[in-house]
């Protein structure tokens, strides 16, 4: 059984030779994070706020990201359905700290970015966040604007993730169970998201340094059980699990925090065949049927490159809360990952 060490207190990130101080977990983000103190080159520096809007229909994904050699502002919205795609970005190179990040993802900020004819901004509060953007994508006016709500104490998984080499680290967040309204213009063409068709928002938000080839899987999803919020994160491969994994349920509110969680087989050659998910204490039983295979990816050999195959379809099977109650899902519509890197 694996050990989850739980942060209940504010506590340093680092320690005076940047290494992690207390790998472990809390469910709001009580972690200090200090950029001055990472003891690794800056430039291996990466740091980001990404958001994922979507239901059965439509997917969102708003990101900014500053890996310190760059900078990059994007919006990508996808037709489950079809397959159609609009996308619109900015980029800017050595950005030099100029776009700077919020040191925590819980807490109030302002954050925007301009560059080009590409322009984004993030007004996060205490229950909602509005997240806008606009753009051009194959020609014409992309832009949009949503808004999430949450509940001021809900919680959501932190979770700070060694690695073998001193230095390396990982701080992240995912904030579950936002139920998105707002539309999005593109090709002269209105997309709504509202909670009336199962739109949700995810906050992954990402700060640290880690080896330059990697790989990770990623699994999350919002809905209403019986009218409460229910949502899920999976996160694993990516560091050293010892001290807490990256997995959890959420229910009214509250975290529930899961073991070890694995795949019964490889989905590698399979990606549209059913994902069958396993946890050490037999708390998340659920089974994906796919609907659709996002695939991405960028190869600058030898030394960047990035694959990813998001796989988006229904969820079905049982999960166990902390207290031992069982919940029953049905045809819940959520996603997995699986993402190589050398970046």
């Amino acid at each position: 059984m694996s050990r989850q060490i739980e942060i209940i207190e504010k506590t340093p990130l680092l320690d005076e030779n940047g290494n992690l101080l207390r790998p472990g977990y809390c469910t709001r983000n009580l972690y200090v994070y200090e950029k001055e103190k990472i003891s690794a080159p800056k430039s291996r520096i990466k740091e980001w706020d990404f958001y994922q809007i979507g239901d059965e229909r439509y997917m969102l994904q708003l990101c900014f990201a500053d890996i310190t050699i760059g900078a990059a502002g994007n919006a990508t919205l996808l037709d489950l359905r079809t397959g159609e795609k609009f996308t619109s970005q900015g980029l800017v190179l050595f950005p030099s700290g100029k776009y700077p990040l919020p040191k925590n993802g819980d807490e109030s900020h302002n954050f925007s970015f301009i560059k080009g004819n590409f322009s984004m901004s993030f007004r996060v509060g205490e229950e909602s966040r509005v997240l806008k953007f606009n753009g051009k994508s194959k020609g014409s006016p992309f832009y949009g604007e949503i808004l999430l709500e949450y509940g001021k104490e809900d919680e959501s998984l932190t979770i700070a993730t060694p690695f073998e080499r001193q230095g390396r680290f990982f701080l992240t967040q995912k904030k579950n169970c936002m139920t998105a309204t707002g539309k999005v213009v593109a090709g002269g063409r209105e997309y709504e998201f509202s909670p009336e068709y199962g739109s949700f928002g995810v906050l992954d938000w990402g700060r640290g340094v880690w080896p330059h080839k990697n790989l990770w899987y990623w699994a999350n999803g919002s809905t209403f059980l019986d009218g409460e919020l229910f949502g899920f994160e999976l996160t694993w491969g990516f560091g050293i699990e010892d001290y807490a994994t990256e997995t959890a349920l959420f229910y009214k509110g509250k975290c529930h925090k899961l073991g070890r969680v694995w795949l019964e087989r490889s989905p590698k050659g399979r990606w549209t065949e059913p994902w069958v998910f396993k946890e050490e204490n037999g708390r998340f039983n659920l089974t994906m049927t796919p609907f659709y295979d996002h695939v991405t990816g960028i190869k600058i050999p030898p030394l960047v490159g990035a694959r990813c195959h998001q796989v988006h379809g229904k969820w079905n099977g049982t999960v166990v809360l902390d207290d031992g109650e069982v919940l029953e899902i049905k045809d819940m519509y959520a996603f997995c990952e699986r993402m190589e890197n050398l970046w």
